[in-house]
């Protein structure tokens, strides 16, 4: 019964040594293949063209629609709160 514990015991170590050690390469491989692969396709950075946003005047908002939309959001928010 002792040796089969041993045996066992032995085969259980190799079993994660041998795991471990492809972790291991696993780890090593991947950030060499990383660094190949940015080496061969460097990143090109992206140039985003700047637009200009236009800021409406406050002529152009409806006061009737402020209304709305604040009256809105003031009955969700009490909705939210009962």
């Amino acid at each position: 019964m002792n040796g089969l514990l041993e045996d066992g015991l032995g085969l259980m170590v190799l079993g994660m040594g041998f795991v471990f050690l492809f972790l291991v390469i696993l780890i090593f491989a991947t950030g060499y293949m990383s660094r190949l692969l940015n080496h061969f396709f460097p990143e090109v950075p992206v140039v985003t063209p700047k637009s200009v946003v236009a800021v409406p005047s406050s002529e152009a908002i409806d006061p009737q629609l402020v209304a709305v939309i604040s009256a809105a959001v003031h009955q969700h928010r009490n909705k939210k709160n009962t």
